[in-house]
């Protein structure tokens, strides 16, 4: 491995020029199938194997035409000082804002609140419900405006006028603010880790034409494969970060091999077969997490996972080739100011020697902690185990769900909306069960579904049952049910797992059967899903990376104890999450107003990204340590020499990382806040506790036997040598290493 990179580096050292054009033809041709490319339908959010889809999916069967999806909003008018909408000048405020809603050229219909019984029994809440012959995302701004003109209307007249729906969603996303502030701070770590422009500029660069390039293909193949709109998220997101990343640790070694005296194409070559066979497999565990995100079965997140698998492929690509290929057009400027002043740029290999054994013992703040940690290795990994363990016991607490308005802040109407619902009507009414009958084969479906929705009614926690509505051919009919109790509480999760264990008595002697669907179900039955596949997943992709750092480490321990340090700082950041999210803890400080279950896809986000990450982090720091003790060091001597090369750019990386999701914490979207939230604080409890504090720890305490891999395992894994040891055999500085079998000394 180490070999084949070498040269590929230095190929693209020598051939700059081809390689950029070829990058910049890349770039031009996916830019090209972008713009020409049809945009793709909105296929909508969909999960296989549960009751609520399949009660979902009967519905368009069986009501052709009716489940459409286009935009919603309800209008809430509220009377002022406990008067009632009913009164004459209000009625005709409500009628009249009603009709000019009603006028819009998208808008299919808007239901007058006093024809459909939408009024409160105290008469002092009414809502009229619009209805848009188009999608959320299809509105244009003039319909947007429309309804907010109809809003200030009505509310000169003197009422309260909020409204929710699909219609008032946000439809553009994060991205902009976000992303712009995570690079600003970024381009901050690098400048001060690397004390030069260029080097900082230089990842910022080839990260943004790889996520360029990656969000291009994308929407390119959007129509072809049914990617959504959200879809390229994920891979912005990562693309953005283990893009930096990556060219940031080749950088770094190519200014420490010119530290030593190498040639810049001699150091390029070094850089990408030492640095750059790290980079190969941190993508491939970020990779195979990503990738593994199939196993939880939501199509949707397996769409997510595989283009951000493909981001960050590109960005491996892209680090092992582009970045070469630019240090080639500018060998010096990567250099900080010193170093070019000082002539140690000169291709001078006659000190070369000389000059690595006083890099090699040349103290800085890595050295110092890793001494600090190697003397004191008990209480050091005590008291990063107990404070991530004490951090994650709120996880015991977790509640998963689908936050909705009720999680908005305040001052969106949203909200407003959604609490005026609450009060007027009760606080199950913001989310209503839909019930579907089957009564095909059934002679007296019309009495079949009247018994069921009897006893339905007659059930503890039911407020209300509506009036049943029939298909064409008679034979399905769906009804909603208004429970007592919030669509988050877990009353109403023990409410529909109640009707659902009754099934058979409801449906006894009816012919019929039925199925329990509505958002509120919907939710609920995801977060089951989840929870269910959250082992499963854990299996297969901490499995595959535990084999996969055995073979990059040749140690049966090291690749535990990665896996166990990464569960610990992931049930940490989940059970901060919990403690401001879910117990609200802090949660002003984030601008969290209400608080509430947490998302349901949150726990699966976690594992599957910062796992990813984490072992970004342990093959960075850990391959280090490796290289130095299969070249002769002691345990302890390899710890310390993985700190002195390895410890500023992990922590500069780390910190990049943080930036990029902390950006994500200013969104005033709750989910998008809480996801940037929870991988903010997973990478600083994995970077920061797990892989600078408990690692050294674990591996002083293990010395030798860190790196004990058994003999039938030994033989029986692969070998890959990804600590450079077949570069180090090579005769000359200049000349490029044989392919011989990278064989390790022995130890005793």
């Amino acid at each position: 491995m180490a070999t084949f990179l070498y040269r590929l580096g230095r190929l693209a050292f020598r051939r700059r020029w081809y390689v950029a054009l070829v990058w910049a033809a890349v770039l031009a041709a996916v830019g090209l199938g972008a713009m020409k490319a049809p945009a793709a339908a909105d296929e909508g959010f969909a999960m296989p194997g549960i009751e609520s889809q399949k009660a979902f999916d009967l519905m368009e069967q069986r009501f052709p035409g009716a489940s459409a999806d286009g935009a919603t909003a309800r209008v809430v008018f509220v009377a002022p000082d406990g008067r009632k909408v009913t009164a004459a000048g209000n009625k005709r405020a409500v009628e009249k804002a009603v009709t000019e809603l009603g006028d819009g050229t998208q808008v299919a219909s808007a239901a007058d609140p006093f024809e459909t019984r939408a009024v409160s029994k105290d008469g002092t809440t009414a809502y009229a419900t619009v209805t848009y012959k188009v999608e959320p995302q299809d509105l244009t701004d003039a319909s947007r405006s429309h309804l907010e003109e109809a809003l200030v209307g009505a509310r000169d007249s003197g009422l309260t006028v909020e409204a929710g729906g699909t219609a008032m969603e946000d439809t553009g996303g994060p991205g902009g603010a976000a992303e712009l502030i995570g690079v600003a701070i970024a381009a901050v770590v690098l400048l001060v880790t690397f004390g030069s422009l260029a080097a900082a500029g230089l990842p910022l660069l080839t990260a943004v034409i790889g996520v360029g390039i990656s969000m291009a293909t994308i929407l390119t193949l959007a129509s072809t494969f049914g990617l959504s709109a959200t879809t390229g998220t994920l891979a912005m997101m990562l693309g953005l970060a283990v893009g930096i990343d990556y060219a940031l640790f080749v950088v770094s070694r190519y200014r420490e091999e010119r530290a030593k005296g190498r040639t810049p194409e001699e150091a390029t070559g070094l850089a990408v077969g030492t640095a750059g066979s790290a980079v190969v497999f941190a993508g491939l565990t970020v990779v195979i997490a990503l990738a593994g995100l199939a196993v939880v079965g939501i199509p949707m997140l397996t769409k997510m996972g595989l283009a951000a698998a493909g981001a960050v492929v590109v960005g491996v690509l892209i680090a092992l080739t582009f970045v070469p290929a630019l240090l080639g057009f500018w060998p010096n400027a990567v250099l900080t100011r010193r170093a070019r002043r000082s002539g140690r740029v000169a291709q001078n290999t006659q000190n070369t020697q000389n000059t690595e054994n006083t890099e090699n013992t040349k103290d800085n703040g890595g050295t110092r902690w890793a001494r600090f940690v190697l003397r004191r290795p008990v209480p050091v990994l005590l008291l990063g185990v107990v404070g991530l363990g004490v951090l994650a016991v709120p996880v015991a607490d977790l509640q998963l769900g689908m936050p909705g308005d009720e999680a908005k802040s305040t001052a969106t109407t949203e909200r407003r909306a959604y609490d005026a619902l609450a009060e007027g009507f009760g606080p199950g009414f913001n989310g209503p069960l839909t019930f579907v009958v089957d009564a095909k084969g059934d002679s007296d479906a019309k009495g079949a579904v009247e018994t069921i929705s009897g006893k339905i009614g007659g059930t503890d926690g039911v407020v209300s049952v509506s009036p049943a509505r029939f298909n064409e051919a008679g034979d399905t009919a769906v009804f909603s049910v208004v429970p007592s109790t919030a669509p988050t509480d877990q009353k109403t999760k023990d409410l529909v797992q109640t009707i659902r264990d009754e099934r058979p008595g409801i449906e006894s002697g009816t012919g019929a059967t039925f199925e329990v669907t509505g958002t509120t179900a919907m939710n609920i039955d995801i977060a089951q899903k989840v929870q269910s596949a959250l082992v499963p997943y854990l299996v297969v992709v901490v499995g595959l990376a535990i084999i996969l750092l055995m073979v990059i480490f040749r140690s049966l321990l090291v690749p535990l104890k990665a896996a166990l340090g990464f569960l610990l700082s992931v049930l940490a950041s989940l059970g901060v999450v919990v403690l401001v999210f879910q117990q609200g803890h802090g949660a002003g400080i984030m601008g969290v107003e209400q608080t509430g279950p947490i998302m349901s896809l949150m726990p699966i986000f976690l594992v599957g990204i910062v796992f990813g990450l984490a072992m970004d982090y342990e093959v960075f720091l850990v391959s280090r340590m490796r290289e130095a003790y299969v070249h002769g060091e002691t345990p302890e001597q390899a710890v310390t020499s993985g700190f002195r090369h390895s410890a500023r750019v992990v922590v500069a990386a780390a910190l990049i990382m943080i930036a990029v999701f902390a950006g994500f914490i200013g969104e005033s979207e709750p989910m998008i806040k809480m996801i940037g939230f929870g991988l903010a604080t997973a990478v600083l409890f994995d970077a920061f506790v797990v892989r600078m504090a408990i690692v050294p720890a674990v591996l002083a305490l293990l010395g030798h036997r860190a790196w004990w891999l058994p003999g039938w395992l030994d033989r029986l894994l692969p070998r890959v040598d990804v600590e450079g040891e077949a570069l180090s055999r090579r005769p000359g500085t200049d000349r490029a290493p044989s392919d011989e079998a990278d064989l390790e000394p022995a130890r005793t």
